[in-house]
């Protein structure tokens, strides 16, 4: 869940980033794509220890 929920946090936190910076419609993507497997990697290694230590 927390893997699923930071991909979409990430996705329109890049979205608004690339917005902010008036970019097109492909480096809003770009932006998005990039924050979001960004905040997914760091999730998914959050997740791993949040379960190890359990």
């Amino acid at each position: 869940m927390i893997v699923i929920a930071a991909l979409v946090i990430g996705a329109i936190l890049g979205w608004r980033r690339a917005t902010q910076l008036g970019g097109n419609s492909r480096d809003r993507l770009q932006y998005a794509a990039a924050f979001a497997m960004g905040l997914g990697v760091i999730a998914l290694f959050l997740t791993v220890l949040i379960e190890r230590m359990a």
